[in-house]
């Protein structure tokens, strides 16, 4: 279905474009402003596996132009756009492509995390992969009740973590439901991966919860060099230069794709406070 004028220019603040293109100019500004980024071919729950060779292609394209470019620059990929519920060993192989081929090149690929129904999964995956690919990393959302020992595992495998708090709907049984308890199992997570992990990256807008762990980084006499803050491209941009200006690492989401719109209105029907959320943020800058 066609997109409409409005729908392409509200997912235009959120979204670096349709092309590969268009999200590797879109770095290099980003770049231009002391910022780096990691880049989401978005689309998800493929149905073949040539779709899932396509999206791999995709990603090894990406890894070449930011090495011949010399972008800032990393990629994140879901493992259902791969071919997780097509066929796991398809997936397997496609993701080890991506990430062989981003070692060779100095780069490094991050799994996301997609709903809880593929979280044992795609932690066994990485899991699995790690002890060949040393530069794969993964995210643990803040908002399951299982994170803490995640993130404790992770630790002791010495793999990188991106800590987020979470945006897909889940049910009690798995998930904290009030903002409070997200916030500090983000909190908890946070520390602990600040104080024993390898490089983590926190990626939350919440300017408490970021002030809370830069100062538990500074009192552990941590270098901003250690870890890094991420954000989403188009949310919060005023607060971003100004992490960068005080000197910590950022790096920006940057999604693209032709698949937004759809992924866009999932994810405002899965759960509506993401629609305020970004409402809100339109205006902050």
């Amino acid at each position: 279905m066609e997109e409409s004028p409005r729908a392409v220019a509200l997912t235009s603040r959120f979204v670096a474009g349709r092309q590969a293109e268009d999200a590797l100019r879109v770095t290099a500004q980003l770049n231009r402003a002391g910022l780096m980024t990691t880049l989401d071919y978005l689309g998800e729950s493929v149905t073949t596996t040539e779709e899932a060779a396509g999206a791999r292609d995709v990603y090894l394209g990406l890894i070449e132009q930011i090495f011949h470019r010399g972008l800032q620059a990393n990629v994140s990929l879901k493992l259902t756009q791969l071919g997780l519920e097509v066929a796991e060993a398809a997936c397997r192989e496609n993701v080890a492509a991506v990430a062989r081929r981003a070692g060779e090149l100095g780069n490094f690929v991050r799994v996301d995390m997609e709903s809880s129904a593929h979280t044992g999964q795609t932690l066994a995956l990485v899991q699995d992969l790690y002890s060949t690919y040393g530069n794969l990393g993964v995210v643990l959302q803040a908002y399951l009740r299982r994170t803490d020992a995640d993130t404790q595992e992770m630790i002791r495998l010495g793999i990188r973590v991106r800590l987020c708090k979470g945006a897909y709907d889940e049910p009690a049984s798995v998930a904290y439901r009030r903002r409070r308890e997200v916030d500090a199992n983000f909190h908890r997570s946070a520390r602990r991966l600040l104080a024993e992990g390898d490089y983590p990256a926190l990626a939350t807008h919440d300017e408490r919860l970021l002030r809370e762990a830069v100062a538990f980084a500074a009192q552990r006499h941590l270098p901003k060099d250690r870890y890094e803050i991420q954000m989403l491209y188009g949310i919060r941009r005023g607060l971003q230069r100004s992490l960068a200006a005080q000197g910590h690492r950022v790096r920006v989401y940057v999604p693209f794709g032709g698949a937004w719109y759809p992924y866009f209105m999932r994810r405002l029907a899965e759960r509506p406070a993401n629609a305020w959320f970004v409402a809100r943020n339109i205006w902050k800058g």
